[in-house]
């Protein structure tokens, strides 16, 4: 995947070109993230792209902010346990200190991780990872896409 939407993920999710969207949350996307050495990583974009803090929004946003991330984490949690025997938990995050906008990050974790980063935080992962072709969000994770986007909508249909 290629294109402008990267350069303003919201906006492009908020008119429909952000390929990367799973389903449209109360406060925000829920979307795939563009690398996926952890099968199922997921983020959380906030639908107001001038928010750059979780406390820039109203309080009653804020909190359907949060019970978006804990859905699509639910999720994620979900479609990757069934998809992958070796999945262990999920880290959910928001972080901020690169993107200059609202976003929480959904990280599956496996039992198959490397022994040196399976306990520390994703971002302890080699830099190399970040950026290898091979972890590039294509065609290949269609089905894992599907899964994820399952969830959530029976996630949503409870609730």
């Amino acid at each position: 995947m290629t294109g402008d939407w990267r350069k303003d993920r919201i906006r492009t999710a908020l008119s429909g070109e952000n390929p990367t969207v799973l389903r449209r949350l109360t406060a925000g996307f829920a979307v795939i993230g563009d690398v996926q050495f952890l099968p199922g990583y997921s983020v959380l974009l906030v639908d107001e792209p001038d928010v750059q803090r979780l406390s820039d929004l109203p309080r009653v946003k804020r909190l359907s902010f949060l019970s978006d991330m804990d859905q699509l984490g639910e999720a994620v949690e979900r479609a990757c346990r069934r998809l992958d025997p070796a999945f262990r938990r999920v880290n959910l995050e928001i972080l901020g200190n690169t993107d200059p906008f609202l976003h929480a990050h959904v990280w599956p974790r496996y039992a198959w991780e490397p022994a040196d980063v399976v306990g520390k935080p994703v971002w302890l992962y080699p830099r190399e990872l970040w950026s290898d072709k091979q972890f590039r969000l294509g065609p290949q994770h269609d089905v894992l896409r599907d899964a994820i986007s399952d969830e959530l909508d029976q996630l949503r249909s409870v609730t």
